[in-house]
């Protein structure tokens, strides 16, 4: 044996202590596990025997037939079949074990588990706790009496008794079980609201006995009460309702099951239990019904794809993804929703812009190409009109090819305003004396049936257009006022200063904050239908029959509008009317004076000296334009191309006082082969002449200054002018 006094005593001895503490507690285990074996392995009702943590050491038949078998934490096995009880059972078990191993006495209280009501009892045992379970439905009148503020009901022969709990939660005796709840649980942990609560909006955890043997044995409720910021459990409806996301799940042929808040407003008032997802909403790309079909098959990718709402009333787009899960057992479609309407949105501007700019291109090219043969045709008909007097018989007919070709320019013009591509000469004028001047051609074209009023809203700011443009907006709206209004009625021009004191947007178009005069055009008369009003300053867009309305009256009113700086939009309601609301820029107080017309004068002397180099590319106006200056006495020098103008402006000791150059010619551009000319003769004096806008055209050449403008189609006094006044003028580089 070993002493104390052997050297290798007492490490020995620790070695042992070391040994036994490890063992020890296994040898207690393994002979509570074999008591407990002798005592429960066969007893009907389950049993179990846990450590002081609630871990399983032995378990019998009857416990792992009800729980399942297997080691593991007892609070999990008692929880397992249902995932919405684990907090319960987590709390009895501790309470239980605290009870049998801090206060070493007995203790019973009531949990559910899959589809019944337990009593679970602990006591102490050697190396732990002893558990027994039996359903709550074997048990007398105490399974009423459950700890921890659950409520119990319990109904046998007839009659429903609840204990104090529950008794407290709800108003009034009870029939019946069903009668407790607004809607009748269908399965164990499911969260549902009380049908007469004494506290308005209560909701409770049911669990119930559904392994009932024989009809009429009784039936045990459980109710745990939740708080009421307590979701539900296990994906309840409530947590749904408070997503922020648009959530629905369906069957799955497509069926709506349930849907909550921010998916019903997505979905529309059609959204109810039984309604079908294909009903509600229409896939753009391919039909929602095929892609039901695929998710439920399971070959759903998950990806978003677009949709649009049946709601009649309202137009929504929204992005949907489905995907296929198994929701309590059942396979079901889970509905994801996104708000895509304002993504649609942008996307149909951007496609509208795109097109508009597409026509716009369109017209403003066709408008510079039918310019060149208006500048000719009226430059012909000027020279020939200069070799007749008014009673040659050829004079009327030449009238009347100039006021045609007038007309045709005129509509050159809106063409030209539509594409934003026209030249503006903008100058300061009062609205209010522009407006009263051209009531008077206004009162003409609504006729008798229809009545003008002028409105001025006080004092009106002054603004910078140009005034035959702005004459041409006005009277456009006015005269499609006056046909939507065949029966007659009024038209009513207002004018009146509005200051934008943050941006907002409408439309296609962000309106800047600033001081504006809002001028409105608003008539009586049948309005503008809702499908049509987003389309009306389309090109060639008109609603009157054919031959009524070209469909560029609006669009050229936008054009200008647009050009000028300003912005137009529209607003009507069928049967009520349409407003038209433009808003131009106004000037401060220290602005210009509004222009004045000049005093009548003689004509001035258009004639003069020099030489002239012409660089045109398009053969007829270049004839016209230099028979029309060698007949006002300049020397002329043609040139049908940009590179054939500079070999003749390197030429040594070539004379040129003036170049008159189009803008636009094939190879080189006139504003090029201008920088280049000026490298070696910085004070070449320069007109350009062009279809397009003088503003836009301006902008365009930042490094290239000292030049006049010409636009076109011009007339013979135009060009003779120009040329004169450039000649008369300071030289580029003095």
């Amino acid at each position: 044996m070993f002493t104390p006094e052997d050297g290798e005593g007492a490490p020995r001895r620790g070695l042992l202590a070391t040994v036994a503490a490890a063992t020890l507690p296994a040898r207690r285990a393994d002979r509570a596990r074999a008591a407990f074996d002798a005592l429960f392995a066969d007893t009907p009702q389950p049993a179990a025997l846990t450590d002081d943590d609630g871990a399983i050491l032995a378990a019998n038949g009857a416990f792992e037939a009800a729980f399942g078998p297997g080691a593991g934490m007892l609070d999990e096995r008692l929880a397992a079949a249902d995932p919405a009880a684990q907090t319960l059972a987590r709390r009895v078990v501790y309470r239980l074990l605290r009870a049998a191993l801090r206060e070493r006495r007995a203790a019973t209280e009531t949990l559910p588990h899959g589809g019944a009501v337990w009593e679970a009892e602990a006591a102490p045992a050697a190396g732990g706790a002893l558990w027994r379970l039996r359903p709550a439905s074997e048990g007398g009148a105490g399974d009423l009496a459950i700890a921890g503020g659950f409520g119990v009901a319990r109904e046998s022969n007839g009659r429903v008794i609840v204990n104090r709990c529950l008794a407290e939660m709800v108003e009034g005796p009870v029939q019946r079980l069903e009668d407790l709840f607004e809607t009748v649980p269908e399965r164990p942990g499911q969260t549902v609201r009380l049908a007469r609560p004494r506290k308005p909006g209560a909701r409770v955890r049911v669990f119930f006995d559904a392994a009932r043997r024989g009809a009429d044995a009784p039936r045990v409720w459980l109710v745990q009460p939740l708080p009421e910021d307590e979701p539900e459990a296990e994906g309840g409806e409530d947590l749904l309702e408070h997503l922020p996301v648009a959530l629905a799940r369906l069957r799955l042929d497509g069926t709506l099951v349930s849907a909550n808040a921010p998916a019903r407003r997505l979905l529309g008032p059609g959204a109810t239990p039984g309604a079908r997802l294909d009903a509600l909403v229409e896939g753009l790309g391919r039909p929602v019904s095929a892609r039901i079909r695929e998710a439920a098959a399971g070959r759903s990718s998950g990806r978003a794809e677009m949709a649009r709402g049946r709601d009649p009333d309202r137009e929504v787009f929204l992005q949907l993804s489905l995907t296929r899960v198994t929701f309590e057992g059942e396979p079901a479609l889970i509905a994801v929703l996104s708000d895509a309407t304002e993504l649609k949105t942008l996307e149909a501007q951007f496609v509208q812009s795109q097109k508009m700019q597409a026509v716009g291109q369109l017209a403003g090219g066709v408008a510079h190409d039918f310019n060149n043969l208006l500048t000719a045709i009226n430059g012909h008909c000027d020279l020939l009109l200069m070799r007749r007097d008014t009673n040659d018989p050829d004079h009327a007919d030449l009238m009347q090819i100039r006021q045609n070709a007038n007309r045709a320019a005129a509509l050159v013009r809106q063409m030209l305003a539509f594409s934003r591509k026209q030249t503006l000469r903008p100058k300061v004028i009062s609205l209010v004396d522009t407006l009263t001047e051209l009531s008077h051609m206004l009162n003409r074209l609504l006729g008798e049936r229809v009545r003008l009023h002028l409105e001025h809203e006080g004092e009106i700011g002054r603004v910078r257009v140009d005034e035959r443009q702005f004459e041409q907006v006005i009277m456009n709206l006015v005269v499609n006022a006056r046909d939507a209004m065949p029966e007659g009625g009024d038209v009513r021009i207002r004018t009146r200063n509005v200051t934008v004191s943050e941006e907002f947007r409408r439309d296609r178009a962000a309106v800047p904050a600033g001081d504006y005069v809002l001028i409105e055009v608003s008539d009586t008369g049948q309005g503008i239908p809702p499908d049509k009003i987003g389309k009306i300053f389309e090109p060639f867009f008109t609603t009157k029959k054919p031959g009524e309305g070209t469909g560029l009256g609006l669009s050229t009113a936008y054009g200008i509008v647009k050009q000028t700086g300003g912005f137009i939009f529209a607003d009507s309601a069928p049967g009520q009317g349409a407003t038209f609301s433009i808003y131009l820029p106004r000037l401060d107080e220290e602005a210009e004076e509004p222009d004045q017309p000049a005093a009548a004068r003689p004509a001035p002397d258009l004639g003069g000296e020099g030489v002239v180099l012409l660089a045109e590319d398009e053969a007829p106006v270049r004839s016209f334009a230099a028979r029309a200056l060698r007949l006002r006495g300049y020397e002329v020098i043609e040139a049908d191309s940009a590179e054939a103008a500079l070999e003749i402006v390197r030429e040594p000791g070539r004379r040129i006082d003036l170049v008159v150059s189009d803008v636009v010619m094939p190879g080189m551009d006139g504003p090029s082969w201008i920088r280049i000319a000026r490298r070696t003769r910085p004070d070449l004096r320069v007109i350009f002449v062009s279809g397009y806008a003088e503003d836009a055209f301006r902008r365009s050449l930042d490094d290239l200054t000292d030049f006049s403008y010409l636009p076109k189609p011009f007339t013979l006094n135009e060009l003779s002018k120009a040329v004169k006044d450039a000649l008369t003028a300071a030289p580029a580089g003095g």
